[in-house]
């Protein structure tokens, strides 16, 4: 093991429930959150890092400083996000190592859960190394604690090496998993000029393309009565969901049908009665042009379900959640450069990408800061099939001490 601290330190922090709402309207969305936060400033003090602390909001900001000599070169943000998605549980996580690897089926404790390289092909690649799971039960929350334990090994490193390097500013933040990573960022306090998010998936990826989304709330409401009495009466808002979701494209347009660079509408979350319902949506497209019209068909299929359904209304409500980087990132294409020589500097083949998804570097690019993404080696996120090896943490820990050396050398 190259970097002794690393596994303790991910054993640890995905034992942390950090689990994000969107529901919730404070910053951060969940309290629990900040308890990682508390944690990651305690340990980059004791490493000697003076600045490290987390304002009220939950984003934990430090310096490690540029060594000697490269004081006057750019200085480089490494950004991961402390939240796991609400998608699935991330309470009661037993990380379960599965060392030397043989290449086939990994069965976990709980669950029946089963991955095979047939249904993850980055396992092919795995072969000897320590993969690390949940137990089944939970999802893993590598996604994005690879990232987090990635960026303080590389900081301890650095502070107890003679390698030269260019200030490292550290960003950990709350809520990426429900699109707010970035609201709060203080970009003057962090002090970089640009960065890099933690947060990708396959050894020696980079990404400096996003999805361009939005988030979508549908409501139907209806009126409740007596069941018994409600002749002409009722308007059951259930069924004006139901018939929504039904008329929604499943050839197209849905995330089980598309792929590449194809777009998709999802709905993955409905709450409510025969009072309200309401369903929670994503919008996604490489073309943030393409999100009118999905907002559009929304606005229409709600309208033709309400109308089906007598005694019902409906609200269609888009929010802007973030945008394609690469709209900025292709005016500074220093930053991506530098991360390919890191890559390949690593020993590791570079896989550019574009992500289906979206991480902070997406809005925080609009923000001023370009920030493409670098891999984390974390699969099967939002699941109780999440996997990460252990060597590929490793890997990415090895791309950004080389990054920061890349830059003080020729920044």
């Amino acid at each position: 093991m190259r970097y002794p601290s690393l596994l303790d330190r991910f054993k640890q922090y995905v034992q942390i429930d950090t689990q994000s709402d969107a529901s919730s309207p404070s910053v951060p969305s969940t309290a629990k959150q900040k308890n990682l936060g508390e944690l990651l400033v305690k340990q980059l003090l004791e490493m000697g890092v003076k600045d490290a602390h987390m304002d009220d909001k939950g984003y934990v900001y430090a310096t490690v400083p540029a060594s000697a000599g490269a004081e006057d070169k750019p200085a480089v943000c490494f950004c991961a996000h402390m939240d796991t998605s609400p998608e699935y549980s991330g309470a009661g996580v037993i990380p379960t190592l599965h060392k030397d690897y043989d290449g086939g089926e990994i069965h976990l404790p709980k669950g029946g859960v089963v991955l095979t390289p047939k249904q993850f092909g980055p396992l092919k690649e795995m072969k000897g190394h320590t993969i690390i799971t949940s137990d089944g039960s939970t999802l893993l929350g590598a996604d994005n604690k690879a990232g987090v334990v990635e960026i303080m090994t590389a900081a301890e490193l650095l502070l107890k090496s003679d390698r030269p390097h260019a200030a490292m500013k550290i960003l950990f933040t709350p809520d990426e998993e429900i699109g707010r990573g970035a609201d709060h960022v203080d970009l003057e306090k962090l002090g970089a000029d640009f960065g890099y998010t933690m947060d990708g998936a396959t050894k020696g990826s980079l990404e400096d393309e996003t999805f361009s989304a939005d988030g979508a709330t549908i409501i139907f409401r209806g009126a409740n009565t007596h069941p018994g009495y409600a002749h002409k009466k009722m308007g059951n808002a259930l069924k004006a969901a139901g018939v929504f979701l039904g008329s929604l494209p499943r050839s197209e347009w849905a995330p089980e049908s598309t792929k590449g660079e194809a777009g998709f509408v999802h709905p993955y979350e409905i709450s409510g009665g025969v009072e309200e319902v309401r369903i929670t949506m994503i919008l996604r497209s490489f073309d943030t042009e393409d999100l009118e019209p999905y907002a559009a068909l929304l606005n229409t299929l709600a309208k033709q379900a309400s109308k089906a359904v007598k005694r019902t209304s409906y609200e269609v409500i888009i929010s802007e959640q973030y945008r394609n980087m690469k709209e900025v990132l292709d005016k500074h294409p220093h930053v991506v450069e530098f991360a390919e020589k890191a890559i390949e500097a690593a020993g590791l083949p570079l896989r550019k990408s574009k992500i289906r998804g979206g991480t902070d570097g997406s809005k925080l690019s609009f923000m001023g800061l370009p920030c493409p993404n670098i891999f984390a080696g974390e699969h099967a996120f939002h699941s109780p099939y999440e996997f990460v090896s252990l060597q590929d943490m490793e890997s990415a820990t090895d791309v950004i001490v080389n990054l920061l050396e890349i830059v003080a050398n020729e920044g």
